[in-house]
């Protein structure tokens, strides 16, 4: 059948290129599509710590071009393209993208998810210099300096509290006059000493040279702005945006069961409600999204689609 691989991975993240590898070690045929660009989040880190066995002074793009060149080198394909409808259920899955049509044994959806941004002038180019969306990825790095995390929800608030772990004092920003997280968790922020807060206050523009060097932001009950610059002897500070993530899931509503946030369903196995599909990584729902459980959710799920297709296509 034209253009039938046994796995087709849509997304090439972390989650999507360990189920790459462990595909191809297994010689299934194997494609891997990519939207944009290889890597998914990690590729806008600078310096990557926590992943096991990383070399010092790794980077997120380092970490990902070693992925890369392992996947190739046991003869998984990669494409760029866009898949726009899809057709999963029946023994053979049908990918529609923009440049033609994949066909697949089985699928693994790796398509990750992405952090809701502030959307102000200065947020992308700092991103990875002093802007960040991880506290367990970056706080080392702002260890001693000053903080300000933005969000008000229960992420927000408990990645505030362990940024204090790290941080000099940690600034909650929040646009409205009260947290939104769960009691328990803003009792323990109230009680903590590190933590300040300033309320009914968006940020609407972030400064600096090479790094992040000052913040703008506005009261948006009176309308004033403030700038906000830097501890003159530490020259930066760390920007911790925490206003939610969206999986990037939306081709696959009425499709595959998700919750009510859009992250995937699956079972241990990362099998979804379809026989033959799978999902890895940041899309599926989830206790940590980092790149070692992405690795872990590829792995599995890869090795899954190589059971379920000795089983359900053996000659």
């Amino acid at each position: 059948m034209e253009n039938l691989y046994d796995v087709v991975i849509i997304g090439s993240g972390p989650a999507g290129l360990s189920a790459a590898l462990y595909a191809g070690r297994a010689r299934l045929n194997t494609l891997v599509i990519e939207k944009e660009r290889t890597g998914g989040q990690i590729v806008t880190t600078d310096e990557v710590a926590n992943y096991p066995g990383s070399i010092r002074n790794a980077t997120g793009p380092s970490l990902i071009a070693r992925m890369v060149e392992q996947v190739e080198e046991f003869g998984a394909k990669r494409i760029s393209d866009t898949i726009n409808e899809v057709k999963l259920e029946g023994k053979i899955k049908v990918l529609k993208g923009e440049k033609r049509e994949y066909k697949a044994k089985a699928v693994i959806v790796a398509t990750g998810a992405k952090p809701r941004q502030l959307n102000c002038p200065g947020e992308k180019e700092f991103t990875g210099k002093g802007v960040s969306y991880c506290a367990t990825c970056d706080a080392d790095f702002f260890t001693d300096f000053d903080v300000y995390v933005i969000g008000g929800g229960d992420s927000a608030v408990e990645e505030a509290i362990y940024l204090t772990k790290f941080a000099r004092k940690v600034t909650i920003i929040h646009r409205r006059d009260q947290l939104r997280a769960a009691k328990s968790i803003q009792e323990k922020a109230f009680k903590n000493e590190k933590i300040d807060f300033i309320w009914n206050s968006e940020v609407k523009e972030i400064k600096g040279d090479g790094i992040v060097e000052s913040m703008v932001i506005r009261n948006r009950v009176t309308g004033e702005e403030t700038e906000i610059h830097a501890n003159e002897e530490d020259g930066t500070f760390g920007i911790f945006v925490f206003i939610g993530y969206m999986p990037q899931t939306d081709l696959f509503k009425g499709i595959l069961e998700m919750d009510e946030r859009g992250y995937l369903l699956t079972d241990e196995n990362m099998k979804t409600n379809i026989e033959g599909v799978f999902a890895a990584g940041d899309c599926r729902k989830k206790s940590l999204r980092q790149v070692v459980t992405a690795c872990a959710d590829g792995a599995i799920a890869a090795t899954q689609a190589e059971k379920y297709i000795e089983n359900n296509f053996s000659e």
